[in-house]
């Protein structure tokens, strides 16, 4: 509960910087955890969950397994009531983002990799995870990651 009040302080606090382009995941073309999808091709739609409890945050579901090549449709719910984000990246990209983050400030990502959701809204991220292994989804707003707001998605 504590790192939902300390997140919920920061948030409020804070003001919104737009995220530049970058190698980790600011790019619109090919990284080493896919490429942006298109909808009318996409092979299968997920439903992902932003959601805030009395422990923390995190998404639902927290793991998901999809195919080499395989294009996701993600439908992304904010559940909560407080804005939360998911970026899809490396473990160490989003880490590093999350950092630059802490440093400069808040950013509002407008990345194909990346969707950023008020309380009630949703929206569609597509992603073709063409590289296999692990692929990190996670909430890079301060202190969001931290409260439990982080999934993986195995690309077998």
């Amino acid at each position: 509960m504590k790192s939902l009040l300390v997140a919920t302080a920061l948030a409020l606090a804070s003001t919104t910087a737009v995220a530049d382009g970058n190698a980790s995941g600011h790019g619109h073309g090919q990284t080493s955890i896919g490429q942006p999808g298109s909808a009318a091709e996409a092979d299968r739609s997920v439903t992902i969950r932003m959601v805030e409890t009395a422990d923390g945050m995190g998404f639902e579901p927290a793991a998901l397994d999809v195919k080499q090549g395989e294009t996701i449709r993600f439908e992304v719910e904010n559940t909560g009531y407080m804005d939360h984000e998911i970026v899809l990246g490396t473990v160490e990209d989003n880490r590093a983002h999350m950092q630059k983050m802490a440093e400069m400030g808040p950013m509002r990502h407008h990345d194909p990799n990346a969707l950023q959701l008020a309380p009630g809204e949703t929206g569609e991220l597509v992603w073709t995870f063409s590289e296999p292994g692990s692929v990190q989804f996670a909430c890079l707003i301060m202190g969001h990651m931290e409260a439990g707001m982080h999934g993986t998605i195995t690309v077998n």
